[in-house]
């Protein structure tokens, strides 16, 4: 019984010692677990701050990256190499219309913002702009035009032709290019950067003739245009003439500006009141100024050319006269001193309501066709605005027969949707700017000749680059020594009896640029191209709408011409 006793005892005892084993390896097991929950997650939140710590790092590093090169762009100059200063200078002369003396002071007040050590002077200033109107010159056969309907062997452009006197006895003539769709692109009327000066010459005498075999010269180089628009100069209409007789047919387009003043021109200049009209205006200016009523003053209309400007002074008559109503005015009244110096021009109501009848819907037509170009939705508009005026008029009758002549032109181009360019305005107000930007008070026409180019188009890095590719034996090429009457005046004006030295400075050659001949055939024959293709040529692809929408449109322009 007491061995049963201990054998039961030693089996108890061995259940404890297992039962405790069992409860310690429980124990372990679950402190294991929590131990090892713990320490993945220290190991998570390890990593993740070692990430946002990096991040933050390369944050940082960026960041201030950035601001170094923050504070170094604004402590940079922002003229960093010449081509900068270049294109700063062109800018300033052709889009800020500043002559050459004040390019230079511009840039020598703004020298410590832009980082110049010191500023070009005039000298070289204009150095810069001859040469740019050189390399427009010498790439101005890289210019694209648009693809035209109706003459798609021309290329592409519109050429406006215009002479200008200056001092001395030569004159200039321009070539400017214009797109043949400009109003189909832009909004607006051309101006100097939608243009661009394919060629510019001075000559002492330009006949229909010179101005034809300048002409053809350029068209050996650059092609054909599409047409010539021009004033109602006879020179530049025989120069056409005669180009079309020695090329093929050119078509030639006439400026709105010029028809309407010499429509208003052919019918007031023989007025009996006309003169009286005029002479009534020249005695009121005097009256008036250095008067109380200085301010009523007519406006200043050039003699030359006079009808462009006129309905001005016409203008200022009907408005000065309004001031004036029916009844007697006191004695010593502004009223009495306006009548005073009125002289005539009470009497010459009648020409003034005609001229305003027949002027103001002209001016009107004028607008929305330089603005606009002509097609068929701008000539339904003038026609409108005509019928103002008597049919029986021969200035709505001329003006009409003029309208009529350019649609068909527009027409048989495939532009009477899109707009004809009808006013040559750009090579006008050309030379007028050109004669005011560092011309000095002596104009000489070859100085002048020389600046023309460079007021077209958009200066671009491009230009600036060329600039200073053009060396200086390449510009004396170009320019050459021509006789500066700058110049004479200076070695003549001051020395009597030198007046034969005068002889001394002409010079048999004339100042010109024009585009040079590259890749060209040596052959310099032009071939007489026939027009029949017109009749069998085939659009192209995507073309069809447009022929059938000018062919549906020239119905439409004839209604409203007629």
């Amino acid at each position: 019984m007491l061995s049963t006793f201990r054998k039961n005892r030693k089996e108890i005892e061995n259940i404890s010692k297992y039962s405790r084993l069992i409860k310690s390896r429980g124990d372990w097991r679950g402190k294991a677990t929590e131990r090892a929950d713990e320490l993945r997650y220290v190991r998570r939140e390890n990593s993740r701050i070692k990430k946002m710590r990096d991040a933050s790092k390369e944050e940082a590093r960026i960041a201030k990256a950035r601001l170094k090169e923050l504070e170094n762009k604004e402590n940079a100059p922002a003229v960093r190499c010449k081509e900068d200063l270049v294109l700063i200078t062109l800018q300033l002369f052709q889009k800020a219309h500043i002559g050459f003396r004040a390019v230079s002071r511009v840039l020598g007040v703004l020298s410590g913002y832009l980082g110049l050590i010191k500023a070009p002077c005039p000298q070289t200033v204009i150095n810069w702009v001859q040469k740019m109107s050189i390399a427009r010159i010498q790439n101005a056969d890289r210019l694209v035009g648009t693809y035209v309907s109706g003459d798609p062997f021309s290329n592409g452009f519109i050429w406006m032709i215009d002479t200008s006197i200056a001092l001395g006895a030569e004159k200039i003539l321009a070539v400017l290019a214009v797109k043949a769709d400009h109003h189909h692109l832009n909004t607006g009327a051309p101006g100097f950067q939608n243009v661009h000066c394919v060629a510019v010459s001075v000559s002492v005498s330009w006949t229909g003739d010179g101005i034809a075999d300048f002409l053809t010269r350029v068209i050996k180089i650059l092609g054909r245009p599409v047409a010539f628009l021009k004033d109602g100069g006879t020179d530049l209409a025989k120069a056409v003439r005669v180009l079309s007789e020695r090329l093929c047919h050119i078509r030639s387009i006439d400026d709105v500006s010029h028809v309407v003043a010499n429509l208003l021109k052919h019918e007031y200049s023989d007025h009996p009141l006309f003169d009286t009209f005029i002479s009534s205006c020249g005695k009121a200016s005097g009256k008036l100024k250095q008067t109380i009523l200085a301010c009523l003053a007519p406006p200043k209309v050039s003699t030359k050319a006079r009808f462009m400007n006129l309905h001005r002074l016409v203008v200022w008559a009907d408005q000065l006269l309004k001031h004036s109503p029916v009844g007697r005015a006191a004695n010593g009244s502004l009223l009495a001193k306006l009548r005073a110096s009125m002289n005539q021009l009470p009497a010459c109501k009648s020409f003034i309501s005609r001229f305003l009848r027949d002027a103001v819907p002209l001016l009107e037509c004028q607008k929305v066709l330089k603005t606009r170009g002509l097609s068929n939705e701008t000539a339904k508009e003038c026609g409108v605005l005509m019928e103002t005026i008597p049919p029986s008029s021969p200035v709505h009758i001329g003006f009409k027969s003029w309208m009529r002549t350019q649609f068909d032109i527009a027409e048989e181009l495939g532009l009477g949707e899109t707009g004809l360019p009808i006013s040559s305005d750009p090579v006008e107000s050309l030379f007028g700017t050109v004669k005011t930007l560092g011309a000095s008070k002596v104009k000489d026409a070859n100085r002048i000749a020389t600046r023309i180019p460079a007021m077209c188009g958009q200066v671009t890095e491009e230009d600036a680059r060329r600039v200073l590719e053009i060396s200086v034996r390449q510009q004396q090429e170009a320019i050459g020594d021509f006789p500066s009457l700058v110049k004479q005046r200076r070695e003549v004006l001051p020395n009597p009896g030198c007046l034969n030295n005068l002889s001394s400075y002409q010079s048999d050659r004339r100042f010109e640029l024009i585009p040079r001949a590259k890749n060209r055939s040596k052959n310099q024959e032009i071939p007489s191209i026939s027009y029949a293709y017109g009749n069998i040529s085939v659009p192209p692809v995507g073309c069809e709408n447009k022929a059938e929408s000018a062919l549906d449109g020239h119905s439409l322009g004839l209604s409203a011409l007629n």
